[in-house]
């Protein structure tokens, strides 16, 4: 009984092994913010080792005008992977057909006086390689289907759990951008109606003094 415990355990523990070899492993991932000042360009980089591997792009404007932005995305050959006009938020995963240095970049052109708040991720991602003797791959297909598939749901929801954060996070900026935007106006407004009260009542004043100092020079004259 001892000896089969003993061998359900090991068969358990290569199980995890061969599973944590099969999931996607991260060869690199970056997760920052930026500011692109007005009328400039900022680019960011990453390295691919080797073709088809899944390169990721998130990004969100969290500050700065409109919220929007102009992104491109070029290959180590110069070539356009994706680019956007005029963009807010946009979430993007490709097949990296060359191997090699891609950039990421980001134009303020549209914008000649705002600063614009970027929050970005970029992730790469290996292709699953496993290399297992025939008799424990054959082992491995039998057993490790419902564990399997149960981390690929775990990893399904919590990418999704991390986009819908993401999303009530820009979405919160937005609101706040725009309640601060809403304050300023009507703090303008008010001190540009104060103003114009003082001045209207000084110029009242003013005009009730100037009719009184002539009804006077007229009277002096009789």
């Amino acid at each position: 009984m001892a000896g089969y415990g003993r061998q359900s355990c090991a068969v358990l523990a290569f199980l995890c092994i061969s599973l944590i070899a099969l999931l996607p492993g991260k060869a690199n991932a970056a997760s920052l913010s930026v500011k692109v000042p007005a009328y400039e360009k900022s680019c960011f980089y990453t390295w691919v080792d080797q073709q088809y591997e899944k390169v990721g792009f998130y990004f969100a404007v969290q500050e700065g005008g409109n919220f929007d932005i102009d992104y491109s995305v070029y290959s180590p050959t110069d070539k356009v992977v994706v680019e956007g006009k005029r963009s807010s938020q946009e979430d993007y995963v490709f097949t990296a057909n060359e191997f090699g240095e891609y950039s990421f970049c980001f134009e303020n052109y549209l914008s000649s006086v705002d600063d614009k708040l970027i929050d970005f991720d970029i992730t790469v991602e290996s292709e699953p390689r496993l290399d297992l003797p025939i008799a424990k791959a054959a082992l491995l297909a039998e057993q490790s289907t419902p564990v399997e598939d149960s981390m690929q749901k775990l990893d399904a929801d919590f990418i999704a759990v991390e986009r819908t954060l993401r999303y009530f996070r820009t979405r919160e900026n937005h609101g706040f951008s725009i309640v601060e935007k809403t304050r300023n106006r009507i703090v303008r407004y008010s001190v540009i109606q104060t103003l114009l009260i003082i001045a209207i009542s000084v110029g009242q004043v003013f005009i009730v003094r100037l009719l009184f100092d002539k009804g006077a020079s007229a009277r002096n004259r009789v």
